[in-house]
């Protein structure tokens, strides 16, 4: 798309180039008279006017519209009803699946967003987490969790304002109160709203339920929907500095709980024995007491731990 911009830019230039010679070469050229019998001249337009009255501008732009896609969540009756997160571009909805675009988060004060999800009882609900969960060098930043109760028309923060980046919003598919985030926390300091929070009143207050670390947020959260209180979650140990990246530490690891976020245990067995970076997780909609597998470097995947037990 850049080259296809420059290059349509460079012939812009190049027509303009010619013309204008041409324009300043008729100026300096004396009147000549009307041969006898045709029409009086038009004195008031002027040669440039005249060579360049067949062009018409139209709209070649931006070259970049929103940025990378970080999630999408589609309504679960209404199939043409999406919403896009971007991950510098703000949040889109489309009600036609796909044909057009509205944005809907623009008066908001973050662009950046990480996560949308859409309550499963009540579609008209709608969170989002701001901030890519992401930490290279172009990275955009967020201010927390945004909660719409009229499908993206109107929106609240509803805290974590500190989080900065955000990997995953979960909603308890008994209690639409119930909701879990995994904030990732700020790229280049410590501390910050890091962790896996927990609300029970609808986002009124939050609980820190997995403490990372001071540099070690919550990168993913999954929950088996056959029963909601069992969890796991992924923290990530990551920073980075103008001069350099870290992605990954001691603080990173893998985390179970079969109580709605009140008691952890981090799981060691059948994972690499050197410390971890960034990882990604999913429950099987099918089979999900076959638990979660390890696969690594094309080797055959191996059993890390059941879900249940």
């Amino acid at each position: 798309m850049y080259h296809r911009f420059a290059s349509r830019v460079a012939r812009l230039v190049l027509l303009v180039s010619v013309i204008l010679p041409v324009a300043v070469v008729a100026q300096q050229r004396p009147p000549q008279r009307a041969a006898p019998g045709a029409a009086p001249a038009d004195t008031a337009r002027s040669p440039l006017a005249s060579a360049v009255s067949g062009l018409r501008l139209r709209s070649i732009g931006p070259a970049l519209l929103s940025g990378r896609v970080s999630d999408v969540a589609v309504h679960p009756t209404n199939r043409k009803i999406w919403y896009v997160a971007t991950a510098s571009g703000g949040l889109w909805k489309t009600t036609n699946a796909g044909t057009t675009f509205s944005p809907i988060f623009d008066d908001q004060s973050s662009y950046s967003i990480g996560v949308v999800v859409i309550d499963p009882k009540n579609p008209n609900v709608v969170w989002v987490g701001t901030g890519e969960n992401n930490a290279q060098r172009s990275v955009s930043y967020g201010d927390g969790v945004y909660q719409s109760i009229d499908g993206g028309r109107t929106w609240q923060n509803v805290g974590l304002k500190e989080s900065e980046h955000i990997g995953k919003i979960l909603i308890d598919p008994r209690n639409s109160d119930v909701v879990y985030v995994a904030a990732q926390g700020p790229v280049f300091k410590g501390g910050g709203d890091r962790g896996l929070y927990k609300t029970t009143d609808g986002g009124k207050t939050w609980t820190k339920v997995l403490d990372g670390g001071e540099w070690g947020g919550v990168a993913d959260v999954v929950m088996d929907l056959r029963r909601p209180d069992v969890l796991i979650a992924s923290t990530w140990q990551r920073t980075r500095r103008q001069w350099g990246y870290i992605a990954g530490g001691p603080e990173s690891g893998l985390h179970r709980s079969t109580d709605g976020g009140a008691t952890w245990n981090k799981v060691q067995r059948g994972l690499p024995t050197e410390e971890l970076g960034r990882i990604g997780l999913a429950i099987s909609p099918a089979n999900a007491g076959r638990g979660l597998r390890h696969h690594r470097g094309g080797q055959p995947p191996r059993r890390v731990l059941p879900l249940y037990g």
